[in-house]
């Protein structure tokens, strides 16, 4: 299986409406392990690691994120893979 690292940056409406969390639930659940976290600017940051095909289709989910958020663009970028991560955490920095 192919491993993949992606680094992700969510714009729109998606600071306090939970999207940290039902992000982690989701990477959670399909295996995917990383980081998210809020940005002073209003954007979300996440670093995503894992099967190609799971890290994918939690980033699509990346585009909609809860119904409670409004996701106006997402950029992204592969980076190496690293393995570094256990799990999948919500930093406070």
């Amino acid at each position: 299986m192919v491993k993949l690292r992606i680094h992700v940056f969510i714009q729109g409406i998606v600071q306090g409406v939970g999207f940290r969390y039902h992000l982690r639930r989701m990477a959670l659940s399909n295996g995917v392990n990383g980081w998210v976290r809020n940005l002073p600017d209003g954007r979300v940051e996440a670093v995503l690691e894992g099967e190609e095909d799971s890290v994918r289709k939690v980033l699509a989910w990346c585009r909609r994120g809860p119904s409670s958020a409004k996701v106006d663009s997402v950029v992204f970028f592969e980076e190496s893979y690293k393995g570094e991560f256990k799990t999948f955490e919500i930093r406070w920095w």
